[in-house]
């Protein structure tokens, strides 16, 4: 009898122990609550990836499980997904300003990074965004082009091979009227071939400014419009985001102004496939907002756009357009930038909120803030800055796309 109850204490002791073991690295909810971040060291070591826990929930809340080192000076910029999620890449602004990178899987389903391959961009320098069709191409906006002082290019690649197909220029002193410079935001509508690109800033900051955003043909690349989307001619408002809105939602394109601190909309004219003017639909300064940067869509279709002064993320309603709806505002931190959307451990909704912005003064914080969807609270922050020495550049999920639409 003695015996039995040593075996049946045995066994439970063994339960709990795999019970806790699990809990701890469950495959599904490990890759749920991981993230990539692309880093800049801030203590003269190489930039690069890293896989950090971002569930405040878990002992490990901020702990880094791996990293990958890119280079000193690298600075890479935005990770992204192919269109069938399988491969991922992240853009730079340094380097070989575009690298493909290899992640594994651990014994307990984590990410792990193993390393990087640098893809060749020809001339084209700066990498900012990507976008890839599924039609086996991807778009890369350059926002230094060549290197001139009113450059800027989108580079066409074979997503099979990475192999640079095509460099699209248009250069401002050659048309004045229908020109690609500076180009940083792209968004892409595969289904009436048209692809839209801004004109934000000039790589170094100070030499040059954009006000527009440009329309192209996706299979001739020929530009069909440019568009103003500032208050005048003069207002360098700097568009640094846009997304045409596609499948379920309204025909407008979006369009954020880092300069301009708003948000602008124009409706999709069937007549023209084109679309019309840009109109301003949301100021920020009436509420105290600028430098607009990022547009995410979760899952439920809510638009959430991040202005990086004084931190801030926005939640609209998309039913309504042109009209947006304000639903919340989330408190980040200074320099709120990229998102990723998750679930906690407790099934709690959730964004995670990437605060900073290319080390500007006052634009970065180098924190990640994880705020509560439903009630607005932040439930916790990660400060990458004090504990590891580097600034997060973006954000991504290691188990896919993190977010319904980017751009």
């Amino acid at each position: 009898m003695k015996l039995k109850f040593k075996k049946v204490l045995l066994f439970a002791i063994l339960v709990i122990y795999t019970n806790c073991q699990n809990d701890n690295h469950n495959p599904d909810y490990s890759r749920d609550s991981l993230f990539y971040i692309d880093y800049r060291s801030l203590n003269g070591s190489p930039d690069g990836i890293a896989v950090i826990e971002l569930d405040p929930e878990v002992p490990n809340f901020g702990h880094i499980s791996s990293k990958l080192e890119l280079g000193i000076g690298v600075l890479p910029h935005h990770i992204y997904y192919d269109y069938k999620a399988n491969r991922m890449f992240t853009t730079a602004l340094g380097g070989s300003y575009l690298y493909e990178i290899k992640t594994e899987r651990d014994q307990y389903g984590q990410a792990k990074l193993v390393h990087a391959t640098p893809i060749d961009t020809g001339e084209n320098t700066v990498g900012e965004n990507l976008f890839f069709t599924n039609d086996g191409r991807y778009f890369m906006t350059f926002m230094g082009g060549a290197g001139g002082p009113k450059d800027g290019s989108i580079g066409v690649f074979n997503a099979n091979n990475n192999q640079l197909i095509k460099t699209i220029k248009a250069p401002i002193q050659a048309d004045p009227n229908q020109f690609i410079m500076y180009p940083h935001g792209i968004s892409i509508n595969e289904e009436k071939g048209l692809m839209m690109v801004t004109s934000t800033i000039h790589p170094d900051l100070t030499t040059g400014m954009g006000n527009t955003c440009t329309l192209l043909d996706l299979n001739t690349y020929e530009i069909k419009k440019t568009y103003q989307v500032a208050d005048s001619p003069t207002d360098m408002s700097a568009p640094v985001e846009v997304l045409l809105l596609r499948g379920k939602f309204p025909q407008y394109a979006l369009a954020t102004t880092m300069l301009g601190g708003d948000i602008w909309i124009a409706p999709y004219n069937a007549a023209t496939n084109t679309y019309d003017a840009f109109t301003k639909v949301f100021e920020g300064s009436t509420m105290g907002l600028g430098w607009t940067l990022e547009m995410y869509i979760d899952d439920s279709g809510k638009l959430y756009v991040s202005f990086a002064d004084p931190g801030k993320v926005l939640v609209f309603d998309l039913s309504n357009l042109p009209q947006l709806k304000l639903l919340k505002t989330f408190t980040a931190d200074k320099g709120a930038h990229h998102m990723a959307f998750f679930k906690t451990r407790s099934g709690k909704e959730v964004v995670a909120v990437q605060n900073n912005l290319l080390n500007i003064p006052d634009l970065n914080s180098g924190t990640i803030s994880i705020i509560e969807l439903s009630t607005g609270k932040k439930l916790g922050t990660v400060d990458l800055r004090a504990r590891y020495g580097m600034l997060p550049e973006s954000i991504e999920g290691t188990n896919g796309p993190s977010s319904y639409m980017h751009h």
